[in-house]
């Protein structure tokens, strides 16, 4: 119960952290020494990946069958990609720097789906019969 409620804190948490550096701008702060390109779609698959990791973390329970668990991570996916695009909406329709980018929102859909992947792995495996 305890840790159940430890993911659900680090996931509003996160939701939280991923939607504050999505719609404010960092302008005026030195946030990079380096020129890697592309990082801003690596920072976009980190955010959704880990958001799915935590959200199932946090939504599911050890009673819950597995095709319910199944179905409940889906519904993580689907969720975390439409908050991508909305946040890319958003980012473009309120803000005055920031720009929504299709590319961005693919990146955000790729590290939700590889968040589900990572997730099936760890938890959906089926024990070895030897």
């Amino acid at each position: 119960m305890v840790k159940n409620t430890i993911f659900k804190v680090l996931f509003i948490s996160w939701m939280m952290f991923v939607t504050f550096f999505s719609l404010f701008s960092l302008s005026g702060v030195g946030t990079s020494r380096f020129n890697i390109p592309h990082m801003d779609k690596a920072v976009h698959f980190t955010f959704y990946s880990v958001m799915v990791v935590l959200g199932y973390l946090a939504m599911r329970s050890k009673t819950v069958q597995q095709p319910k668990r199944s179905k409940l991570l889906w519904y993580i996916v689907l969720f975390a990609v439409t908050y991508g695009i909305i946040i890319e909406v958003l980012q473009h329709v309120l803000t005055t720097d920031r720009h929504g980018d299709p590319l961005d929102a693919l990146a955000n859909s790729i590290g939700a789906f590889v968040g589900m992947f990572v997730i099936r792995f760890l938890f959906f495996r089926t024990p070895s019969l030897k």
